[in-house]
């Protein structure tokens, strides 16, 4: 048998809605949103978020689907996330030098709209991919989606030597909750970050680009409640603990450390991060327990202040911020963190 050829990120593309300012957000639509004193510790909130931009493809300034049953905000996602979806596998396929019908694997994550037939399928034919094209898609893994689905690819690419397109979508926009709801500190929190994109990337066999040399996860089943997302009757809400760094710092060093040992690194040779900013919170927990230097997540927070957490797609909008740097890192890692509670990290290296 012949050597088997090492999955390669070719090729990442990006999509984006229309942008909003966190402050207008703020003074247009949520500083009405909230009343009494839920609106002082809202407005804090905001103005602590790490947030300055988001995107929205439903900007609640032109547009309020708080009241919304989720029936209607289902149709909306599929109306929205399809052109965004579009957009960012077309620019990824763009940079990685091929066509649609070259793919044997595509996999999409979502977990904010559910539809049948779905993105993967629609998104499949409108782009002229294969008939025999296998596709899979992953739901319900929220923030860290991005990490299992670039596993996933990996391994059909290095199954199969064809290649393979991961897609991340989310529309959060669409998950406001209604000001007559249940307002505690996690959902004011949700408000304040969430925000809208798709990202794409091409993984081939071999290469220029970066190959993945493994993806690895631990999950701390006993924290299971600190993070929920759950299907309402007004779109899906948000539970977010305020414990959740504090979960992370007692597993992120070990699931790091393990991961490089086993390539014989150490964190002090990985000259890229591409952290998940699920709030400013968790990228200072993450910077403490690894010892990071101080420019080492700058990539992470303008990533934050910018697009705001998106939710699966975030991880891999810093990755392309690392990736369209002047000197691009050479070794990096990703980490993401979501529902279990759950840490996946990933290690890259330079090809070619």
């Amino acid at each position: 048998m012949g050597t088997v050829a090492e999955p390669v990120i070719a090729g990442v593309g990006t999509a984006h809605p229309p942008s909003a300012n966190q402050d207008e957000l703020w003074e247009g639509f949520f500083s009405k949103h909230f009343s009494g004193t839920t609106r002082a510790l809202a407005e804090r909130v905001f103005a602590n978020s790490g947030v300055t931009r988001r995107q929205a493809a439903v900007n609640p300034l032109l547009e309020d689907v708080s009241d919304w049953p989720t029936e209607r905000r289902m149709r909306r996602y599929q109306v929205e996330a399809l052109p965004l979806g579009k957009e960012a596998v077309g620019r990824a396929l763009t940079a990685a030098g091929l066509a649609a019908g070259d793919i044997g694997l595509f996999v999409v994550c979502s977990c904010t709209g559910y539809a049948t037939p779905g993105l993967d399928i629609l998104l499949a034919r409108d782009l002229g991919m294969a008939p025999d094209t296998q596709r899979m898609f992953v739901g319900h893994m929220g923030c860290y989606a991005a990490l299992p689905g670039l596993g996933a690819a990996s391994d059909f690419v290095t199954a199969r030597g064809r290649p393979a397109l991961l897609l991340c979508a989310e529309l959060t926009s669409l998950h406001i909750q209604p000001s007559t709801a249940r307002v505690d500190t996690q959902q004011i929190v949700s408000h304040a970050l969430f925000s809208d994109a798709a990202v794409a990337a091409v993984v081939l066999p071999g290469g220029p680009g970066y190959a993945l040399r493994e993806v690895t996860s631990v999950t701390d089943t006993s924290t299971a409640d600190h993070m929920t997302w759950d299907v309402t009757d007004t779109g899906f809400r948000m539970g977010l603990s305020p414990k959740v760094p504090q979960v992370l710092s007692t597993h992120v060093r070990g699931l790091v450390d393990d991961l490089l040992a086993r390539y014989g690194a150490s964190r002090s040779e990985v000259d890229g991060w591409a952290v998940h900013p699920g709030g400013p919170r968790i990228l200072n927990v993450v910077e403490r327990e690894l010892g990071l230097p101080p420019d080492a997540l700058t990539a992470s927070r303008a990533t934050l202040a910018e697009h705001g957490n998106c939710s699966s797609p975030t991880v891999l909008l810093i990755l392309d911020r690392l990736l369209r740097a002047p000197v691009p890192p050479g070794r990096m890692v990703l980490l993401a963190f979501g529902p279990g509670l759950t840490l996946y990290a990933a290690l890259l290296e330079r090809q070619g």
